[in-house]
């Protein structure tokens, strides 16, 4: 059965009328042509067409078809940014976004849908440029006012609906015309037909015009509707007169159909302009209210505005077409609202986050499905999020909108992009910021410093982190345990245990006094980490266990999967391989719960490794081949190098001991193309056997053809692979006598007493920063990420610790 196609299409609420002939000649070009753009003036039908136009290219790209709505941003970078969240990409360390984005779609192929182009328009010819060079199967289909200017790019300048020669039903816009009255409860007989008639040539066939005339058929009749826009003809202005014809017959038709609108609608249309995405009636009335507009009013005047075709409604979702937003502005600037306005938003914004961030982690006993709409919710407000802290940096409001990013952070971390809120802090902390308190800087800096470690930027995080810490006020608890927990994750990154380890208590006793059970599981799987990293596994288990009980009182689901995670570390570290699955597989649904697809797919790789290493087969390349698709979709190759390391581990306990060596030497290119250059000792041990089966030529054959494999290729010849399953146990691991250095097997035998690196450096008789350079260099060769990995390594190996001098 063939997959359903993908796409994120919206569906169309009313029946696309016309245009036969421009949707055949345009879904034809697309064989040949890489990038269309539909350009025309506002209101001629392009976004409708362009979403017809890619509806019927679903099967010709089955690797999608991704529809990217621009109206919304007001910044040129914004523009990446919102083609990654469309596509799920996340940005990767130290590689620009459009690049990760272009990684993704190099042999896609799909067409992305570049909708409303015009305010945007010099990025969007730099994107679309750079990403038609990079990926020769991706297509693009753009609206836009104006063209984009590329080289690629074929113009296609929509058309109004045909007008009727004659008094006939069978001209395009005479059928729009029909097909809407009748939506708006209204069925026109021939006796009208004339005054129909009349009507769309007076249009000019401007699809969004006859619409909005069409919505007015309740009240009055087309002769009527045809005589009032003939006298909004005669009294448009110079100014107007010198615009294009069909834009004057827009204009006229907008502001005819605005006139009509009772006072109190005119007054809600232009305040709703505010808003840059869809809105619900909550924000609507959060927003909007005020007078002459009652709250409780808002409802019934936004369902008349609906009524009128001014706002689309799906579900109980709303929004304004872009040339219906456009219109709405000026009238709010004329009414000198837009500043008041503007900052009501951002005031709301800032409410509504703060109050999910509190629902969703910091406050005790909320129900998970509370917690759950929350996280949703705040998802949806990404448009707005974005032109509200465009407003507080241009209003000069830093206060309100670091409050905001505050609360954002605390959201985004689960399924966001913390990228995006970093680089809002460093715009916002770039203005003055002398009226903030040292606690309100000290937390930005907490933020800053989290978003910067998910960059890898981990000197610089580590500052902002030990100025947080310094700067926060007694009574912040929740964000200095947040930040004990971040340096416990820097700290071990930086082979630092034994300060992690401070760090670790403080927060955790901080937590323990707030009664905070989001800090107190967090802070217990740092304590289990460090202990894991120190090789004390009982430690690290005991404390795993009771971070899952604390995560599990708590409820968030991301909290408790991250625990389970960390149980499974310690399960895999002391080869109980069993345990290990169980406790991945526990996760696993968590994580698709919140939609964390980053952690979902280093989940799904580890329990894919886990169960080729248990000989269950079907499930580590069903895992592993979700896990791929994750990393490969996000555009994380590190990620993507952690899958072709489990599908080497797959082929080669599969008895496919060729297939094993090109997924790992594809593994080894591509984490090498990011700057991670690692020869681990699994890779050793695997070449070992390799040339011992396939002879030294061979080996060196596959690991040659498998660094020059992509990563795509490379997948599968393991998950399509044909060869019947072998039980072939793998030798179990030897070490080349060569890899280690004799300091190195000197210190790996003395983490099996779990000594801390002060205590082996007095044991050697070195500092403890060469202890810990050694210990780095240990976990690099053998391909490891814990001390108590090297631990239980130096104890199958019979890596006799040294006596402890008299």
């Amino acid at each position: 059965m063939p997959d359903s196609p993908r796409h994120n299409l919206p569906a169309d609420p009313n029946r696309f009328v016309g245009r036969e002939r421009d949707l055949h000649d345009l879904r034809g070009l697309f064989a040949e042509t890489r990038v269309v753009t539909l350009c025309g003036v506002g209101g001629i039908g392009k976004t409708r067409l362009a979403l017809q136009v890619a509806a019927g290219l679903t099967a010709a790209h089955p690797d999608g078809v991704w529809l990217v709505e621009l109206a919304g941003l007001r910044r040129p970078e914004l523009v990446d940014q919102e083609i990654a969240r469309v596509l799920g990409v996340r940005e990767e360390s130290g590689r620009p976004l459009l690049d990760t984005v272009a990684g993704r779609l190099r042999d896609q192929r799909c067409l992305l849908l570049l909708d409303n182009c015009e305010h945007l328009v010099d990025r969007c010819a730099e994107v679309v440029e750079a990403l038609v060079a990079a990926c020769p199967p991706v297509r693009v289909l753009a609206t836009s006012r104006e063209p984009l200017r590329i080289a690629s790019e074929l113009i296609w300048r929509v058309p109004p609906l045909d007008l009727p020669d004659k008094v006939t039903a069978d001209a395009e816009s005479v059928q729009l015309f029909l097909d809407r009255a009748a939506a708006a409860g209204t069925r026109l007989g021939p006796e009208s037909l004339p005054d129909v008639v009349r009507l769309c040539r007076a249009l000019d066939g401007l699809p969004l015009a006859l619409e909005l005339a069409a919505a007015r058929t309740r009240l009055l009749s087309p002769g009527q509707i045809a005589d009032r826009i003939d006298d909004r003809f005669s009294l448009l202005t110079t100014g107007g007169r010198t615009a294009p014809a069909r834009q004057r017959t827009l204009l006229a038709a907008v502001e005819w159909s605005y006139d009509l609108l009772a006072d109190k609608e005119q007054v809600l249309l232009s305040r709703l302009s505010v808003f840059a995405g869809d809105f619900d009636l909550d924000l609507a009335e959060r927003v909007c209210a005020g007078p002459p507009i009652a709250a409780g009013e808002i409802v019934d005047l936004l369902g008349g505005l609906v009524d009128k075709s001014l706002v689309l409604c799906d579900e109980s979702r709303y929004r304004l077409l872009e040339t219906i937003r456009c219109f709405a502005v000026g009238r709010l600037r004329q009414a000198g609202e837009q500043e008041a306005l503007r900052q009501r938003h951002l005031d709301v914004l800032c409410e509504l986050q703060e109050r999910y961030f509190l629902a969703e982690m910091v406050e005790p006993r909320v129900p998970w499905p509370r917690r759950l709409e929350a996280l949703t919710a705040t998802r949806t407000l990404l448009p707005d999020q974005r032109a509200a802290l465009d407003w507080a940096a241009a209003s000069g409001d830093v206060g309100l909108g670091l409050r905001l990013c505050r609360a954002s952070t605390g959201l985004y971390p689960i399924g966001g992009n913390l990228a995006e809120i970093v680089g809002w802090l460093e715009r916002l902390l770039a203005l003055d910021v002398s009226s903030l308190t040292e606690d309100e800087i000290a937390y930005t800096k907490a933020c800053l410093a989290y978003g910067l470690e998910t960059r890898d930027e981990l000197g610089r995080a580590l500052e902002m982190a030990r100025e947080a810490l310094a700067g926060l006020a007694p009574g912040s608890l929740f964000p200095r345990c947040v930040v004990h927990s971040l340096m416990v994750v820097l700290l071990l990154r930086m082979g630092r245990a034994d300060d992690a380890l401070r760090h670790a208590e403080q927060g955790l006793a901080i937590a323990e006094r707030a009664g905070d059970t989001w800090n107190q599981a967090a802070g217990l799987a740092g304590l289990s980490a460090v202990a894991l990293t120190r090789g004390r596994l009982r430690e690290a288990q005991r404390h795993g266990e009771e971070a899952l009980v604390r995560a599990r009182e708590h409820g968030h689901r991301w909290i408790m999967a991250r625990t389970a995670g960390q149980l499974g570390a310690v399960a895999e570290a002391r080869g109980d391989l069993v345990t290990a699955k169980a406790q991945y597989e526990m996760a696993e649904p968590w994580l698709r719960e919140v939609g964390g697809d980053l952690d979902l797919a280093r989940c799904l790789a580890r329990i894919g490794r886990v169960a080729a290493m248990l000989h269950e087969f079907a499930a580590a390349r069903e895992r592993l081949a979700a896990s791929f698709a994750l990393g490969r979709e996000t555009g994380q190759r590190q990620g993507v190098a952690r899958c072709l390391v489990g599908l080497s581990v797959l082929a080669e306990y599969e008895g496919d001991l060729e297939g094993a060596v090109l997924t790992a030497a594809a593994a080894a290119a591509l984490r090498e193309s990011i700057g991670q250059h690692s020869a681990t000792i699994r890779i050793e041990e695997l070449l070992g056997r390799a040339r011992t089966k396939l002879g030294e030529g061979r080996t060196a054959a596959l690991w040659s053809r498998g660094r020059a494999m992509s990563p795509d290729d490379a997948a599968r010849h393991v998950l399509e692979g044909r060869r019947a399953p072998a039980r072939v146990p793998v030798p179990a691991r030897s070490v080349r006598p060569s890899l280690l250095t004799a300091r190195e097997h000197e210190i790996a035998g003395l983490l099996t007493r779990g000594l801390s690196n002060r205590a082996i450096a007095e044991e050697l008789v070195i500092s403890p920063a060469t202890v810990a350079r050694h210990i780095a260099n240990i976990m690099e060769k053998l391909g490891y990420t814990s001390r108590a990995q090297i631990a239980v390594w130096a104890s199958e190996h019979h890596q006799a610790p040294p006596r402890a001098s008299a």
